[in-house]
């Protein structure tokens, strides 16, 4: 049984009015470094090819974060490996875990956003097969020097040398979902690890999810109390809520109805956000106590082993951003930790009384 909760960030760097690209691109290394200075566990990169976004190599900026820290973990979040080529995901990712001495991860994700495809000339209507083939050849890469592999959608491999090997033997793959049926099952299958999204309504609605995929792993012969589960969400930490809501309200606001624009979603609100921040909503935003009492609900609902915050939304001030992460690594990291130190102890003793 896996045991402890891992802490961590994630960011799809956005970029406000005003702010370079120069310019977000030295705030995001601080904002990794600190993470690293704090002692969380992850940090995570996301992928994008708009203009409202930094990053459309995760893996190019986990290099050089990789050179500026020493202990945390460094993931996409996530490699759309549908428009990608699985080849050279692969040799990147081995490339930062070379330079991070074995602290690379990939999230895999189908794309919530598809701006990749006509861009990398993919068709949206072969959206879930490219994905299916991908990770195929993903998992294969990982598992041999050279490689024997042929599908519909990439040119065959035969004893294909894939250089260089990371430095870890089997370098961690996560399946990145949003809510997806398909995809849980897909990673209860394979027996992959999951990184469940829950960007709005309330956290239980993602319980399904969670049983589904740990069903589908034992359907397929694994041991679901070996798979590593993460909870993503939005969060934000201010010594008060008032000063939380304060420095991230309105930007998160302005971000999601952007998106819910193009997707067709209702506006948003002061009281969606205020029901969203409340006890059982989605986003984990207010006081340190706020904050670590959300991410411990969750646990309760999960059982998961890891949790990774999106903190720097929108326009949210970069100073606001990298105050958050303080609190976050030094209020709330330590609270939860122990927490669930208590729970697991608590739960442990039980069985060896029953």
């Amino acid at each position: 049984m896996l045991s402890g909760m891992e802490l961590g960030l994630a960011t799809f760097a956005d970029l406000s009015p005003g702010v370079s690209g120069e310019q977000r691109m030295q705030e995001l290394l601080e904002e990794a470094e600190l993470a690293d200075q704090l002692g969380l566990d992850v940090f995570a990169i996301g992928e994008h090819q708009g203009p409202d976004f930094l990053v459309s190599s995760p893996a190019v900026v986990l290099a050089a974060i990789a050179v500026r820290t020493e202990r945390i973990r460094l993931s996409s979040a996530v490699t759309v490996l549908s428009s990608d080529d699985p080849v050279r995901v692969f040799q990147d990712f081995a490339h930062v875990d070379l330079l991070s001495h074995g602290r690379a991860e990939i999230m895999a994700g189908r794309g919530s956003f598809t701006e990749s495809f006509p861009l990398f000339g993919y068709d949206l209507e072969d959206y879930d097969e490219l994905y299916a083939e991908k990770l195929e050849l993903l998992l294969a890469l990982r598992e041999s020097t050279h490689v024997n592999w042929s599908g519909r959608h990439r040119a065959p491999l035969a004893e294909a040398g894939i250089w260089p090997r990371p430095v870890q033997d089997r370098l961690p793959i996560w399946i990145a979902a949003g809510g997806s049926p398909q995809s849980v099952v897909r990673a209860g299958s394979l027996g992959l690890p999951l990184t469940l999204a829950i960007i709005g309504g309330q956290p239980e609605r993602f319980v399904p999810l969670v049983e589904l995929y740990r069903r589908a792993a034992g359907a397929a012969g694994r041991d679901p109390a070996e798979l590593k589960l993460a909870i993503n969400t939005h969060a934000f930490v201010a010594p008060t809520s008032a000063e939380a809501d304060a420095a991230f309200a309105a930007p998160y606001l302005a971000m999601m109805n952007r998106i819910g624009r193009e997707r067709g979603w209702p506006p948003s609100g002061r009281p969606e956000y205020e029901a969203l921040r409340s006890p059982r909503g989605a986003v984990a935003a207010g006081s340190p106590e706020q904050v670590a009492e959300k991410i411990l609900f969750e646990h309760e609902l999960f059982d998961h082993q890891r949790y990774i915050a999106q903190m720097s939304v929108g326009a949210v001030a970069h100073r606001d951003v990298m105050r958050s992460i303080e609190l976050f690594g030094t209020e709330v990291a330590p609270v939860v930790r122990d927490e669930i130190a208590r729970r697991e102890s608590a739960a442990t003793s039980a069985g060896q009384a029953a």
